[in-house]
């Protein structure tokens, strides 16, 4: 266990500045049928048969809504000294290094977390290949970036906390014309089509250039990693808007190989809900938070006492969870 562990710390939290993490005892799990596919994790790794576990299905007509305060954003808009890029064997990894770290705060978060890595999860055609599904509905492509909570000074040790990570999730939708933000990252794909291949972009991007262009807007849960050991130790924070990236930029994805043939697709299936509560985030909070003259005072008091009471029950709730 101590082994496998150790192993989702190089996965997780940055593979190592981009190093591969493969070896001869890589980690042994795919999503082709057989042996290693997704419903056979649990039998190397018990943890992937937790109870509060990723992927899941977000039904809109049964989530909580709330308003929660600003997601903070900190130093988003640097571009990063020197960004690798590395085909795993599992997925395409992105780490980006930087003077000054990046880091997240706010919306339902009561730590400050630090960016780690951002990769991808794919389908094998334009009709599936996210991981959580909105209403039942896949997406064609998921991007994770992971953050790791700054009050624990090491990230193997967050990895061992039900509040240890953050998982900022997008979803991306076909257009017909190529999205130029993805333009460099597609372009260097086939210099790693092979796993373990790393590479470096020539320039780069901001954070800020992969976020949508509504980050009020949000789904939000307490769930697992999606790949083994599949360790609960992550709130998700789902964009409600999808990012457009066309065909042909997907599809330059599904051409990487792994060291099973190719990775055409690397989405683990949605697990049970299991009871969790689901929130969704409605946006507008700095508007219904901005001093005005009332009319009614005693109504209006009623109604901030009723937002404090919604924020300070989901505060809880997501504390307490686990």
């Amino acid at each position: 266990m101590l082994v496998q562990i150790a192993a989702a710390v190089l996965w997780t939290v940055g593979l190592a500045c981009g190093s591969p993490s493969h070896g001869e005892n890589e980690q042994s799990f795919g999503y082709d049928s057989g042996e290693l596919d997704p419903s056979h994790w649990a039998n190397e790794y018990k943890t992937c048969s937790g109870k509060y576990q990723s992927p899941i299905d977000i039904e809109e007509n049964l989530v909580t809504k709330v308003n929660l305060p600003l997601l903070r954003f900190h130093n988003i808009d640097t571009l990063p000294t020197s960004t690798t890029i590395t085909n795993n064997g599992h997925t395409v990894v992105l780490q980006l290094n930087y003077t000054a770290p990046v880091m997240i705060s706010g919306g339902p978060l009561t730590p400050t977390y630090r960016f780690t890595q951002l990769h991808f999860h794919w389908g094998v055609n334009d009709s599936l290949g996210s991981e959580d599904l909105i209403n039942n509905h896949s997406y064609p492509m998921e991007l994770h970036m992971v953050f790791s909570n700054t009050d624990y000074d090491d990230e193997k040790i967050a990895l061992t906390k039900n509040d240890g990570l953050v998982v900022l999730a997008m979803f991306f939708e076909i257009t017909q014309e190529d999205n130029p933000v993805y333009s460099e990252i597609v372009n260097t794909l086939g210099q790693i089509n092979m796993p373990d291949q790393t590479s470096n972009l020539l320039v780069g991007f901001t954070i800020r250039s992969m976020l949508p262009e509504s980050t009020e807007l949000y789904f939000t849960y307490k769930g697992s990693l999606t790949t083994p050991p599949c360790l609960e130790v992550v709130t998700w924070i789902d964009f409600k808007h999808p990012i457009q990236l066309s065909h042909n930029q997907v599809q330059a994805f599904r051409m990487l190989r792994s060291k099973h043939g190719q990775l055409t697709h690397n989405s683990r299936p949605v697990q049970e809900l299991s009871g969790r509560p689901v929130w969704y985030n409605v946006g507008g909070f700095a508007a219904l938070n901005t001093p005005t003259i009332q009319k009614n005072t005693a109504a209006s008091f009623g109604l901030a006492i009723s937002k404090i009471f919604m924020l300070l029950c989901c505060k809880l709730a997501t504390l307490t969870l686990f």
